[in-house]
């Protein structure tokens, strides 16, 4: 199948060349898939353990509650290997 591209408002048939250095990018962007879906875990989870931090300061008795849904928070990414389960990862829900 032709790919085409477009040069000052005219449109032309990619080169060999172009549609293999088109097909290297979407490869090189697909094989990185799991890399990003991971790292936007990991910053959501990141983001979720700041908001708590102030628990784990030496002057506030933290609950079971809280150092369980902490926990959970930093065991999340553990066992994940593809994006399906990256993307199927439920956070937990914060305590009351």
């Amino acid at each position: 199948m032709a790919r085409y591209k477009m040069i000052n408002g005219v449109r032309s048939e990619c080169t060999a060349e172009e549609v293999a250095e088109l097909d290297a990018m979407k490869a090189d962007w697909d094989s990185k898939a799991f890399d990003r879906a991971i790292a936007g875990l990991r910053f959501k989870r990141n983001q979720l353990l700041v908001e708590t931090d102030y628990m784990a300061n030496s002057d506030v008795t933290m609950s079971d509650d809280w150092k369980t849904y902490r926990q959970a928070l930093r065991d999340l990414p553990s066992g994940l290997d593809t994006v399906a389960k990256v993307e199927a990862k439920e956070f937990p829900e914060k305590p009351e």
